[in-house]
């Protein structure tokens, strides 16, 4: 499916919309995005800053900021991870989006597996996509 994509928290109170399609698809199994979603892994995309529009709830987010550069951003009413950036690097210009919060159909034939080392010790990766440090 072509953009636009929609997407929203668990309660509904944030809504936006993506007007490009998300690239780099990640899963994450970094100890910070373990917690931050409650599972083995978080899986984010990318998208520029400027294709992110909030529709709804910008006054519902809450941010956490995990490290210097990198800012958590969160519904504060259902507590859905929602987006991910870094404010240093060559990649301060995107956003990344939790992919389990698009409502729209995605589908990609390109994904990753990054910081696997740091993978849960319980959780056995078996499908096909590549894995990276």
């Amino acid at each position: 499916m072509n953009a636009p994509f929609s997407g929203s928290c668990l309660c509904g109170a944030v809504k936006y919309q993506i007007s490009s399609r998300p690239k780099a698809l990640s899963h994450c199994h970094c100890s910070q995005c373990r917690k931050s979603h409650g599972a083995a892994f978080a899986s984010y995309g990318s998208v520029l800053r400027g294709n992110l529009q909030l529709i709804n709830g910008a006054d519902c987010i809450k941010s956490f900021q995990t490290s210097e550069s990198v800012l958590r951003q969160f519904c504060g009413q259902c507590g859905s991870s929602l987006f991910w950036s870094t404010s240093q690097g060559e990649y301060s210009g995107w956003i990344s989006i939790a992919l389990g919060t698009l409502d729209t159909t995605f589908t990609s034939d390109k994904q990753k597996h990054v910081q696997v080392p740091s993978k849960a010790s319980w959780y056995e990766i078996t499908d096909h996509w590549p894995q990276h440090q």
